[in-house]
Parts: C-alpha cells; sequence; structure tokens
C-alpha cells in the first residue's frame, strides 16, 4: 500500500521558520531528513519525497474563461499551516506509515529539540479501472 506522508508548516511570515535558524541547527535539520530518505530508500519503503518552496512563493492557479491559466498570490493567508513537503512511501500496513511519520515529525529543530512537526498521513488510491 502506498501512504502519502505531508508535513505541515505554521504560515509564520509566508518563508520557512528555517530560514531564522543558525546554520548548525539548519545543518542537523536537513541531515536529518536525508538519513531518514536514505533508510527508506534502503528499506524500499521510499517512493518518491520532495521539499517544497515556501509558501510567499505559492500560486493559486484556476482556468480562465478563456482556458488559460487565472494565477493568483496564494495560499490565502488566513491559512494556518502550509505544505512543507512531502513523502510517498510503499509499506505493508498503515502502522508502518505512521511509524515513518512520527520519525520524520521528530526532525530536530533549534537546539536539536524535536520539533513534533504533524504529519498528515493517507492512503494513495488507484483510479478506477477504466471501462472500454
Amino acid at each position: 500500500m502506498r501512504y502519502i506522508l505531508m508535513m505541515h508548516a505554521p504560515r509564520a511570515t509566508g518563508d520557512w521558520q528555517t530560514f531564522q535558524w543558525s546554520p548548525d541547527d539548519f545543518k542537523a535539520h536537513i541531515g536529518f531528513m536525508h538519513d531518514l530518505n536514505e533508510a527508506l530508500t534502503s528499506s524500499g519503503e521510499l517512493a518518491g519525497a520532495e521539499g517544497l518552496a515556501p509558501p510567499a512563493e505559492a500560486r493559486i492557479v484556476r482556468a480562465g474563461r478563456d482556458g488559460m491559466p487565472a494565477v493568483t498570490d496564494g495560499p490565502f493567508p488566513e491559512s494556518k499551516e502550509f505544505l512543507a513537503g512531502y513523502w510517498v512511501v510503499e509499506v505493508d500496513r498503515a502502522e508502518r506509515a505512521y511509524e515513518i511519520a512520527a520519525t520524520a515529525s521528530a526532525a530536530p529543530g533549534p537546539g536539536g529539540t524535536p520539533l513534533n512537526i504533524p504529519i498528515e498521513v493517507r492512503q494513495v488510491m488507484s483510479a478506477p479501472p477504466q471501462d472500454g
């Protein structure tokens, strides 16, 4: 079964709070993420993972009347959290996805203190078969 693990970060100022950390704290955090990805790759559980640009760079796109993209700033300022990145993991049971999410949640922050970042876990569904 595939699961997507979505890391949510607080809104703050439109930039990731990590940009305000000391270089050593930032390096430890990124090192933790690299090590986690390496461990998941070695175990055959990692199907994909990406970090995302900060919310200040996000845009909302809708189809305009003429079918052309209508692009606006976004996400909306009332959002309390933003998607910081995600992993797609291939595991045999939901509990394993939860274990991986808990590990990711404990990524170190300033001074090495675990951040306990919220990680949303959802099973990735397959499309129904096409008739025809």
